[in-house]
């Protein structure tokens, strides 16, 4: 089991050590998709949704979900992030919205989690405001887009 980071030499599930790394700027970019009929996209898009501005909550639960990554994913380290920036496209073609979310920290250990988790929270949230509406809505192709920073360095999907 010596080969998995996140087991000690019994088996047992352990979080890893980051004491020893050094603390650098780090950075993650991840997308999800938010798919919904026309006449849902419309209330959406003119602010008619009964629960309210379903971007505006949707932004506060996806920041508040990469604050709190570290309670749901069992781990994952708690990390000050140092900053959290939620996107909505809103894509009247598709009747889709695409959510972004970019996190940053100056720490040992990454925040792709929490991008990932901001996303993904942000997503059900705009399917939770808009459940009454519309049963059938569809959340897919939540990914991380870009990260920086640590010692792995780099990385952009392929999928750009």
């Amino acid at each position: 089991m010596s080969d998995f980071t996140h087991f000690d030499d019994e088996g047992r599930a352990r979080m890893v050590d980051v004491s020893g790394k050094r603390a650098t700027f780090r950075e993650a970019k991840a997308c999800g998709t938010v798919y919904v009929s026309g006449e849902t996209f419309g209330l959406i898009m003119r602010g008619e949704m009964k629960k309210g501005d379903v971007l505006a909550v949707a932004q506060i639960a996806g920041i508040m979900a990469a604050k709190r990554t570290a309670d749901l994913i069992p781990m994952c380290h708690p990390i000050a992030i140092t900053g959290v920036d939620m996107e909505f496209v809103p894509d009247s073609e598709r009747f889709a919205i695409d959510v972004t979310a970019t996190v940053r920290c100056k720490g040992e250990t990454g925040v792709e989690m929490e991008a990932l988790t901001a996303v993904s929270t942000a997503a059900l949230t705009i399917y939770d405001m808009c459940k009454a509406a519309q049963k059938d809505i569809e959340i897919g192709n939540i990914k991380l887009l870009h990260k920086t920073g640590g010692k792995s360095g780099e990385y952009a999907s392929p999928l750009l």
